[in-house]
């Protein structure tokens, strides 16, 4: 149904990348300590699974779960989940996302959601993470939501695609 979902709407952001079962066994490659190159769809109970597996990392998983239940309620259907938060990274700083704007109603949705100033500290403060739209420009005319399919140094890996509706 995810999948079908994203080749609906996301057809053109995709064609280069297969997105993976959702029923796939989500785990990290243990050379790059990454997800395997791709976008990998989740649902929330896989995103605990594969990112919840110390207690500081369930402090950033209660954040990211009031994000999405803001986006879910504005409409939001996808999520691009990753940064250090989606690694074997035992203390990520925070968590990295972009979402789709496609059917929210931005009204909707928590002012501090749509607030990139400041480093933006008061999303840092309310939510543990950073959430960016995914048609925003992150550096060098790349969009967010490709922009986190590579590291720091060049080293390309997979991306969590959350499918905001498996959120209870």
């Amino acid at each position: 149904m995810l999948f079908e979902l994203v080749h609906c709407i996301f057809c053109r952001s995709f064609s280069a990348f297969v997105v993976k079962s959702v029923h796939m066994d989500l785990q990290f490659e243990e050379s790059t300590g990454y997800l395997r190159l791709g976008i990998h769809a989740a649902t929330w109970q896989d995103i605990v699974k594969l990112c919840g597996f110390n207690d500081h990392r369930r402090e950033l998983l209660i954040g990211l779960r009031n994000a999405l239940l803001n986006l879910k309620e504005a409409g939001c259907r996808v999520l691009y989940l990753d940064g250090s938060f989606v690694s074997m990274k035992t203390k990520p700083k925070d968590f990295d996302g972009a979402w789709e704007q496609q059917g929210v109603d931005l009204k909707r949705v928590d002012p501090i959601l749509l607030t990139f100033t400041n480093g933006r500290r008061k999303m840092k403060e309310k939510f543990k993470g950073e959430l960016f739209l995914a048609h925003q420009i992150a550096k060098d005319s790349v969009y967010f939501r490709d922009f986190f399919k590579t590291d720091r140094v060049g080293i390309k890996k997979g991306v969590l695609l959350v499918d905001i509706g498996s959120l209870e």
